[in-house]
């Protein structure tokens, strides 16, 4: 069964850190080239939507990492488990404290300051979960 955990924890790790390095190098970046009502519209499209597909692998991710950190499958190190289990609070703490509230401003129109914050805190959460897709690769290449 926690084999089965492990699966679901990589799926939602690995999707994550693809989707954020895509709005890390893509999304974010071009942010810029939309301006007044279009980019209020276009903010409120993209926070909905990347919202739908975010949300339920974030909170997959969060579930798998807690379950895996109290049951661990065997033969694999714990301790790497809770450094990735600490590694998803910082996520979690960063989305929650410097991403959310960039989209909250953003949303009353384009911002270029706010923009650049979003863009610059974001590195937080592109490297958390880099970070977290190497150390899945190292605890499945110790998996027994």
């Amino acid at each position: 069964m926690n084999q089965y955990l492990l699966l679901l924890h990589l799926f939602a790790t690995f999707a994550m850190t693809g989707i954020i390095w895509f709005v890390q190098l893509i999304e974010y970046p071009l942010m810029h080239r939309s301006q007044g009502e279009a980019f209020r519209s276009y903010h409120a499209a993209y926070t909905k939507r990347m919202g739908f597909l975010v949300g339920p692998l974030m909170l997959l991710e969060l579930a798998t990492g807690v379950a895996l950190s109290l049951l661990p499958v065997p033969g694999l190190p714990v301790l790497t488990l809770w450094i990735g289990l600490m590694l998803i609070l910082l996520i979690w703490a960063a989305t929650a404290l410097l991403s959310i509230p960039c989209h909250h401003r953003l949303r009353h129109g384009y911002d270029s300051v706010t923009h650049r914050q979003l863009v610059a805190t974001n590195w937080i959460r592109t490297a958390a979960w880099t970070l977290r897709s190497l150390l899945l690769i190292t605890i499945i290449n110790l998996a027994p």
